[in-house]
């Protein structure tokens, strides 16, 4: 069982591990132990989670959700096994944590009085300056 907050847990039903061999150095123990930690968690299944929170974990989550609606987490860091389970369930549960925030609402304002006059009177002065930058009439041409 894997402890979120005070309200929500998830159940080891929904976790999945595999374990594979570590990339990068190890000596001898990267070609014999398999370290590597594979978590799997349903996150599309799961009843503990609200649907609001199932939306904004699939955006956190981004390349590490799958087609099937799971999330796949690698940790690889350490040449200990368990310590990699324990890697890999805190950054599940770090995932959970900031999806169950949610976003705060953004009061619309309007612009002052002030900043709008002052936005029309630089797109003025950048008009006139805009203007005078055409082709300068000589006595021989003829007018338009």
């Amino acid at each position: 069982m894997l402890r979120i907050d005070d309200q929500i847990t998830i159940q080891e039903w929904e976790l999945s591990e595999q374990f594979t061999r570590s990339q990068g150095p190890g000596g001898q123990n990267v070609n014999k132990v398999e370290t590597a930690v594979e978590l799997r968690f349903e996150a599309e299944r799961s009843p503990h989670l609200s649907p609001a929170v199932k939306t904004r974990l699939r955006r956190l989550a981004g390349r590490r959700w799958t087609l099937d609606g799971a999330i796949v987490i690698l940790a690889q860091e350490t040449r200990s096994q368990t310590r990699n389970r324990e890697l890999a369930r805190e950054r599940l549960a770090e995932l959970i944590r900031e999806a169950l925030k949610a976003p705060k609402r953004r009061i619309a304002t309007r612009p002052t009085l002030g900043s709008q006059r002052r936005r029309l009177d630089g797109k003025t002065i950048r008009g006139q300056v805009k203007s005078m930058r055409g082709r300068i009439p000589t006595s021989g041409d003829p007018v338009e």
